[in-house]
């Protein structure tokens, strides 16, 4: 393990919120199916972070399991907008300080409104995003959600 601590660890680290972390740099894994791969882990337990803004100019942060694909309507529907739409890859970084593929709902310049696909509640922990390009962190649900306040809804296809 390398020694590098993202701000996502320091946060974790400062609220007492227990984690494993995980470097896959050098890996050459790139899309969240390879990240599981290069973890060795099930990649219905690694989750991908969306950044969405609503209808009402409103941003939500959306959770879901790597090799799944978001649902806009049911994703609109968890946060009572009428529609969602992906937030432009160039808009990511200013918004929430993240790089595309280094996106972790935990840190963000600003709160959003966050909601985690509800099939993170049939794991112990799950796998995502250390705010770091090649790193990953494994929480509790519950511990995402002592930081984040998330919510849980259905929200893939």
């Amino acid at each position: 393990m390398s020694e590098v601590k993202t701000n996502v660890m320091r946060i974790l680290d400062k609220q007492k919120v227990a984690y494993k972390h995980y470097c896959y740099e050098g890996t050459g894994a790139v899309s969240g199916a390879e990240v599981a791969a290069a973890l060795g882990e099930d990649p219905n337990r690694v989750f991908k972070t969306l950044v969405t803004v609503g209808r009402s100019r409103q941003y939500y942060v959306f959770m879901i399991p790597v090799e799944a694909e978001l649902n806009l309507k049911k994703a609109a529907a968890s946060v009572g907008e009428k529609d969602v739409e992906m937030l432009k890859q160039k808009e990511l970084l200013p918004l929430t300080g993240y790089v595309h593929g280094g996106c972790s709902p935990i840190g963000m310049k600003k709160r959003f409104p966050t909601v985690v696909h509800k099939t993170a509640e049939n794991y112990e922990t799950i796998i995502y995003s250390a705010g770091k390009v090649g790193y990953q962190v494994e929480t509790s649900l519950s511990g995402l959600q002592k930081i984040v306040g998330c919510t849980t809804a259905d929200l893939i296809l």
